[in-house]
């Protein structure tokens, strides 16, 4: 076959056995995103531009510590350096006068800041369209692999792969402490794409192909595995230069994408295979 290192044991990943622990880990991640939402309200911590609040970007000669005691009596989430001189404060909402003081205050002090405020309704508006965008998606994508594969089995394989994807990358998420943003929930809506991407060329491969079966899921696999890594190399590259550069949007954006490839490398050939060798060889359709 060449590439020894790509070899995929057909035998060993493709067992209902081995699809135990891939949806070990997607009930251990449910059960954390659970939790969460039990203790904060949310699976995913909401970034700035869910929960209001304002981030304001300094650049000041003084040390954190003197930093944060300009600000006390504010509701201070976070002091970020930016690289050299620059700071990033981040604010939990706080009542409009309150929010005016502080803007006051800093402007007087470093005329030079940059001050995004977003307010808190806004942000759970924002919020609120963008779970609708990730629910519309979800079930878009679940209508399309009906409508293409008009198998229940296969079909049910596929979304439960996708959705095995968003769930493990948030509890990943929140485990690393990356909000949930406007700028992440465009990552896991490309996540969707590429996770029913690869989980549809395996399932066309299998089913819609003619030859041996153990032939068919390692073609489909060297074929997906090379899509794959090639995308987390350049995805990976991304979110070295964007941290080296202080890009946070696409730097969020990559470490999410990121986590997702590899994630769904597991639930694609190893959930989804073995669910598509159980179903071929218990209806007979392998030849």
């Amino acid at each position: 076959m060449g590439m020894d290192w790509f070899r995929y044991d057909v035998d060993r990943f493709t067992t209902p056995r081995a699809a135990i622990i891939p949806l070990a880990i997607l009930v251990l991640a449910l059960l954390y995103l659970g939790y969460t939402t039990a203790i904060t309200g949310m699976p995913v911590k909401p970034g700035l531009d869910f929960q209001g609040g304002t981030a304001i970007t300094i650049i000041s000669d003084e040390d954190e510590a003197a930093i944060r005691a300009l600000v006390a009596g504010y509701p201070l989430e976070s002091v970020t350096g930016e690289g050299g001189n620059q700071y990033l404060l981040k604010f939990g909402t706080m009542p409009p006068d309150q929010n005016e003081q502080l803007v006051e205050l800093i402007t007087d002090r470093y005329p030079d800041a940059s001050i995004n405020y977003i307010d808190e309704i806004f942000g759970s508006t924002l919020q609120g369209q963008a779970l609708i965008a990730l629910l519309f998606s979800f079930l878009g994508m679940a209508a399309f692999v009906f409508i293409a594969f008009r198998t229940f089995v296969p079909s049910v394989a596929v979304i439960l792969c996708a959705f095995a994807d968003m769930a493990t990358t948030a509890a990943v998420m929140t485990i690393f402490g990356i909000p949930l943003t406007l700028a992440t929930t465009a990552a896991l809506l490309m996540l969707i794409g590429y996770s029913v991407d690869s989980d549809v060329l395996l399932t066309m491969r299998v089913l819609k192909r003619r030859g041996v079966l153990k032939e068919k899921l390692e073609g489909a696999f060297h074929t997906g595995i090379i899509m794959t890594t090639t995308t987390i190399a350049a995805v990976a590259a991304m979110l070295v230069v964007t941290s080296l550069m202080n890009v946070p949007v696409i730097r969020d954006i990559a470490a999410v994408l990121l986590i997702g490839l590899f994630v769904d490398i597991y639930n694609t050939w190893i959930t989804n295979a073995a669910i598509l060798r159980w179903y071929v060889e218990k209806k007979g359709v392998s030849a």
